[in-house]
């Protein structure tokens, strides 16, 4: 007799132990990774059978089509990757995802208890990161295992049960209607559940338990194939028309495979009953289906493997397709972050190299903003106003840029699966980001004094101009020098900066010396004093934070 309350828990409990040790296998093969997932991408060229490697070997590393989708979405609407490109590793994704199906058709999952006691405690009290990573591996295929064990408990009942097996009659996938209904079904909880792994763990818990046949099952992994589309939809919500366009191809190729699918279901099943060894309606003598596992496995993996070849010939046709269903419009340009998208759906080891991206931007715009602060502060210069325009737009930029930045890296680091050189590494880009944010309102100020002596009609004598431009000029070639090894990753100049630093503190206390002496003579008036005080420790505050923003990009590295 089925206990529906006991059913319910029991099954959502086994649920939920799957997907936690999925997303502990995805946080800790992330970690042990390093950088080559963001080299990986990275290294994506026009070539589409290499973008079709990538996308296979990153999701099979995150253990997660949707985390890769959702990179490449965000790798597109940054303009880093193009579409054709962007498709190619989609297909790639789509195979590698398939990974998953054969781990959960091994059948070792009485043992995941035992691999759980094996990694827990080096998991937890091992001080070594790359130690503590790899036996997070074992405990989460202990908990997938254990998880999709307590699923298959839980569904035995229903395979006796009379109104289960009357819907599953109806949802037998043997007529079109049917096959369609299962599609749908399978679909619409991988949107709800948000992981096609997820769902495929409860698929094949059902056909173990044999709670439904082959057809049904084969028939609820194609609406899964579709239903995991939708986290790229989501990621490409208020993004370009290219990360649009990306995550409707991924769509389009899936819907299509499936229902070519559909179009030859009866044989398709039959083909994957010849291939895979043994008979999915095999029963042991417990009453479960020991083989059917991997047919289903299989029915996945020869999906997405076949329909990824047939289409690798027609990437810029899909492309076409795409642009002409999404047509060029005309977008109010949102400034703010472009590299990076929402934290809660980006790992970590690729979060925080995208979190570099956007500063070194950042670095740009504050580099115009000095640049264009120091034309303005040229008396005798045409269409002044533009340059002070400017800066206060750049100024107000960096202002958002700080703000998302920090943000996302507080909110990315939450997620808790970072190693302390990562989280330290991120929090210097936070402080990074902070320095470029000052430097910027102090070119805004620089401005700003500059208009309080044009309004009061006032002015510096020839020497105390010449010695605030010539000092501009340093304290521009000193953030120039800094920016270059920032760009370059390269912090062989620490000490030639140090030094330099050292210099323009000496050349400011000798600008500061002959201004007192200027007021001392009667040849500086209070207001132009006071303005070409405040302009002198502007330049010497922006000399400081450029110091500081080198500290933050290369103390914690070295």
């Amino acid at each position: 007799m089925i206990e529906p309350f006991k059913m319910g828990y029991t099954a959502v409990g086994g649920l939920g132990i799957f997907i936690l040790g999925m997303k502990y296998l995805s946080d800790s093969l992330q970690m042990l990774s390093g950088g080559m997932i963001r080299k990986a991408i990275s290294s994506v060229t026009t070539n589409r059978f290499l973008a079709v490697f990538v996308g296979l070997f990153v999701t099979t590393f995150v253990q997660s089509s949707s985390i890769t989708t959702v990179m490449v979405v965000g790798l597109t609407n940054a303009g880093l990757m193009e579409l054709t490109q962007a498709i190619g590793v989609i297909l790639g994704a789509n195979i590698g995802t398939t990974i998953t199906g054969w781990i959960l058709a091994v059948k070792v999952g009485k043992y995941g208890l035992l691999l759980i006691a094996l990694g827990i405690f080096p998991m937890l009290f091992s001080k070594n990161d790359r130690i503590s990573a790899s036996t997070k591996v074992i405990v989460a295929l202990g908990m997938i295992f254990f998880g999709l064990e307590i699923m298959s408990g839980a569904f035995k009942p229903l395979r006796s049960d009379e109104g289960f097996m009357n819907l599953m009659l109806a949802l037998d996938a043997k007529t079109l209607l049917s096959i369609l209904g299962c599609v749908a079904i399978g679909c619409l909880m991988t949107m709800i559940i948000q992981s096609s792994s997820a769902m495929l763990g409860i698929t094949i818990a059902l056909a173990t338990t044999g709670a439904i046949p082959l057809y049904t099952a084969i028939a609820l992994v194609m609406g899964e194939n579709i239903g995991t589309t939708i986290t790229a939809q989501f990621a490409a919500i208020g993004g370009t028309i290219s990360a649009r366009r990306a995550a409707v191809a991924h769509s389009i190729f899936n819907v299509l495979g499936v229902l070519i699918i559909i179009s030859i279901f009866s044989f398709y099943v039959t083909m994957i009953e010849t291939f895979v060894p043994g008979a999915s309606g095999f029963v042991d003598a417990e009453g479960n289906r020991p083989y059917i596992a991997a047919h289903i496995a299989m029915a996945h993996t020869f999906f997405n493997v076949t329909a990824t070849l047939v289409m690798l010939p027609f990437l810029n046709h899909l492309a076409r397709l795409v642009v002409r269903l999404l047509p060029d419009r005309k977008e109010a340009t949102k400034e703010g972050l472009k590299y990076i998208g929402a934290p809660g759906t980006i790992p970590v080891a690729m979060g925080i190299p995208m979190v570099y991206e956007e500063l070194k931007r950042m670095q740009g715009r504050v580099h115009k903003a000095l640049k264009h602060s120091g034309s303005f502060l040229q008396p005798g210069m045409k269409k002044r106003n533009k340059f002070k325009r400017k800066v206060a737009a750049l100024e107000e930029e960096t202002d958002i840029m700080q703000h998302e930045i920090t943000s996302f890296v507080v909110t990315l680091m939450q997620a808790g699966n970072a190693s302390k050189s990562q989280s330290d590494r991120a929090y210097s880009y936070v402080r990074a980001a902070d320095e470029l944010e000052s430097i910027a309102d102090y070119a805004d100020s620089l401005c700003g004094y500059m208009l309080r002596l044009e309004k009061h009609e006032a002015g510096f004598s020839d020497d105390a101009w010449a010695a605030i431009h010539g000092y501009q000029r340093e304290v521009f070639g000193f953030f120039s020098l800094v920016c270059k090894a920032f760009q370059n990753q390269d912090a062989t100049t620490t000490e030639q900066i140090y030094d330099e630093a050292s210099r323009l503190n000496d050349l400011a206390d000798e600008i500061r010396k002959a201004h007192l002496k200027r007021m001392k003579d009667g040849s500086c008036g209070a207001l132009s004093a006071l303005t070409f005080s405040d302009m002198a420790v502007a330049l010497r505050r922006i000399k400081n934070h450029t110091v500081n923003l080198h500290e933050a990009v290369f103390d914690e590295a070295s």
